[in-house]
């Protein structure tokens, strides 16, 4: 039977209203046009609960009883990458024959949904106890401090990177209009290695790093790069150089370069991205890039250039500002990985 359609607000008042001034049933039936059956409900109701409006349905029954949540839960947590079909199993072992609809609906109710799992570094005890003690060390840093941080790091920009996840609307017919379309070539079109540098005062030089990167070739983008992004950004004496623990960075002959030329290395754990916000500007490049499409690897390379020096002193700044968060998030999280 099909369910029929509800009475408004208003009319179930007027119902009410010419009942409370003494007409019947019929009379109210053939001046609204409602059903009789329909105008002595909502009389009746009103009379026993002083109400017109409907009470909260029950729906029906939930074919998971608490205790099989629980189990759900359980295994849930236990085991996040269990599968639908598996908790379906397990269910069904238990004497209860549900769907993956339900089952879906149960993890809902219980705040839990299916997402992606997040890619991070390989972290090892030893990573984590290093990133633990770094962020316990720094935590009551003042911000002036980390104002003096030069920070680095090298990234790959592919020249359709960002393109293959981006979504357009449209409608079903228009599914090959040059503007719904992504280009793409074999092997993914290429990709260019880039070397950048920032401070809270803002960006520094890129460089594109052609062939593979050695330490003598490292060594000579600090020379060239480091050292005049430091005056141009007016860092001052005092400065720390912050780059990550990449044997290039770490071999004998850089460690000693950068201890004739008296220049302060900021400690850093191993596998900790997300403790360096550099990480937030090449998204942020990555971003724009993707958003005016290069067409080739030159393109690519003048568009990054370009890119990168748009973006502005005062966000550079903003992610020197909130540092403290991400040591913060760090200890919260026991020395694993984090968000940034």
């Amino acid at each position: 039977m099909a369910k029929t359609r509800e009475l408004c607000k208003d009319i179930r008042d007027k119902i009410v209203d010419l009942h409370k001034a003494g007409m019947g049933y019929r009379t109210i039936r053939k001046q609204l046009g409602e059903k009789a059956t329909t105008v002595g409900a909502i009389i009746r109701k009103w009379k026993k609960f002083k109400m017109m409006v409907n009470h909260p349905r029950s729906g029906a029954p939930c074919k998971i009883s608490p205790r099989g949540a629980s189990m759900i839960m359980r295994k849930v947590r236990d085991q996040p990458r269990t599968t639908r079909q598996d908790l379906v199993n397990d269910m069904k072992r238990a004497g209860t024959t549900v769907s993956k609809k339900t089952i879906s609906n149960t993890l809902r109710r219980h705040g839990l949904k299916s997402c992606s799992a997040r890619k991070v570094p390989l972290l090892k005890p030893a990573h984590v106890q290093a990133r633990l003690k770094y962020a316990n060390d720094h935590l009551d840093d003042p911000e002036e401090e980390w104002e003096k941080v030069m920070w680095s790091d090298e990234t790959k920009i592919e020249l359709f990177g960002l393109n293959s996840t981006r979504r357009v609307w449209r409608k079903k017919k228009d599914e090959y209009n040059p503007k719904n379309t992504i280009p793409t070539v074999k092997h993914g079109g290429g990709n260019i290695i880039l070397w950048g540098c920032f401070s809270a005062k803002g960006t520094g030089r890129l460089h594109r790093i052609e062939g593979r990167m050695d330490g003598a070739m490292y060594r000579e983008i600090l020379a060239n790069h480091l050292l005049l992004s430091v005056r141009a950004l007016k860092m001052g004496r005092g400065w720390v150089f912050q780059h990550d623990n990449d044997p290039k960075h770490t071999a004998r002959e850089t460690k000693e370069w950068l201890r004739k030329k008296h220049l302060k290395v900021l400690e850093w754990p191993s596998q900790s991205p997300d403790l360096n916000p550099i990480e937030n500007l090449w998204r942020e490049l990555k971003v724009h890039i993707a958003q005016r499409q290069p067409r080739n690897l030159k393109d690519l390379e003048k568009v990054c250039m370009e890119e990168w020096a748009k973006i502005p002193a005062a966000v550079c700044a903003n992610l020197v500002k909130n540092y403290r968060k991400r040591m913060i998030s760090v200890i919260a999280n026991k020395g694993f990985c984090t968000k940034y």
